[in-house]
């Protein structure tokens, strides 16, 4: 897994009053747990960049209070607005305990079935692993060159060493379906939406919670 250092400082106040004062500076207030104890911090909102605007799972490196502690980030909490940064959660890694992390789906190769007309459907871009962080790959890595209309790759077919998969194993991951299929989907969601078929996808809201 790919990793990051980034500089953080101690929070000698916590709760809504102390989050927002730090948000008014462009400050993140953060809570590390999984360890002994839980460790509040925060970071200045750019420094956090290159972990929540990508697709790739980061092993994370802080120093705080002179106490160095590797991480990954748990959850994360959006302005319903100005979709700004509000609070990131993050799981300590402790060697030798296993961690559960979503990792980016990666899909290459050229799907025969593509080639012969099918449309390429992929229902998550996300899987959920379990492992030690030193056996947890970048990301998941599936070779669609086989694939013909009416076949699919499910969670249960990905297989890497020392690494469980715990998504539901018959959940399709990506598939190939036949012209008309794809259409009558469109037409499906574009109806549950509200929207027309041709239309653009909506952003993704994200849930909030209470803050630490």
């Amino acid at each position: 897994m790919k990793s990051i250092e980034i500089k953080v400082f101690p929070r000698t106040i916590t709760g809504k009053k102390g989050s927002k004062s730090l948000r008014k500076d462009n400050q993140v207030p953060c809570v590390l747990y999984g360890g002994k104890e839980n460790i509040h911090f925060y970071a200045e909102d750019k420094a956090f960049k290159n972990i929540v605007y990508t697709n790739h799972a980061f092993l994370v490196k802080f120093d705080v209070d002179s106490k160095k502690v590797n991480a990954v980030m748990k959850e994360i909490q959006f302005h319903p607005v100005t979709d700004s940064i509000l609070h990131i959660d993050f799981l300590e890694v402790i060697p030798g305990k296993d961690i559960v992390v979503d990792l980016p789906v990666e899909i290459t190769g050229s799907s025969a079935g593509v080639r012969a007309g099918g449309k390429l459907r992929q229902r998550k871009r996300y899987i959920r692993v379990k492992g030690q962080i030193n056996n947890i790959p970048d990301s998941i890595v599936i070779d669609i060159s086989d694939l013909e209309i009416g076949q699919s790759v499910f969670a249960g077919d990905i297989k890497y060493d020392n690494v469980q998969v715990v998504d539901p194993l018959r959940a399709m991951v990506v598939g190939v379906i036949s012209a008309r299929a794809a259409a009558k989907a469109a037409e499906e969601e574009a109806g549950a939406a509200g929207k027309p078929a041709a239309g653009t996808e909506g952003a993704k809201a994200e849930g909030e919670k209470s803050e630490g």
